[in-house]
């Protein structure tokens, strides 16, 4: 795993995802978080990879928000920082959710990888988690 920090796109994986994110045609981009998503939240054993794509889809649908946590990083998807927002739907808000509680649970590579390093991976997933919760 090449990462760089605790945060959603501080490794290879999310820089990559973010990556073909910003490739994306604008009627694609949705179909490209939901791909991430959805690998996470349906995977019997999430694996490393996956998790932290997922995470990085996370996070994109979390700075859509109200409110939500800026996407303060160089390797964060170009188009978001470009001003671009995008519609995101309630059902990929839960997925986004479903995907985070998946990738910080058991069965987790990425929670597993991370369960002996600074708690800052988990604060970080715990925030993201909350900025999805409907008010």
């Amino acid at each position: 795993m090449g990462a760089w920090g605790d945060g959603p796109f501080d490794n290879d994986d999310a820089a990559d995802w973010a990556a073909e994110l910003d490739a994306a045609t604008p009627a694609e981009r949705l179909d490209v978080i939901r791909a991430a998503l959805a690998a996470a939240a349906s995977a019997d054993y999430l694996d490393a990879d996956d998790g932290q794509r997922a995470v990085a889809a996370a996070a994109v649908v979390a700075a859509q928000r109200p409110g939500g946590p800026p996407l303060d990083t160089s390797y964060a998807p170009r188009i978001l920082a470009d001003g671009i927002v995008l519609d995101v739907p309630d059902e990929l808000r839960d997925l986004a959710a479903a995907a985070l509680d998946r990738a910080a649970g058991e069965d987790s590579e990425l929670a597993e990888l991370w369960d002996d390093g600074p708690d800052a991976f988990a604060t970080r997933l715990a925030s993201l988690r909350k900025a999805l919760t409907p008010e």
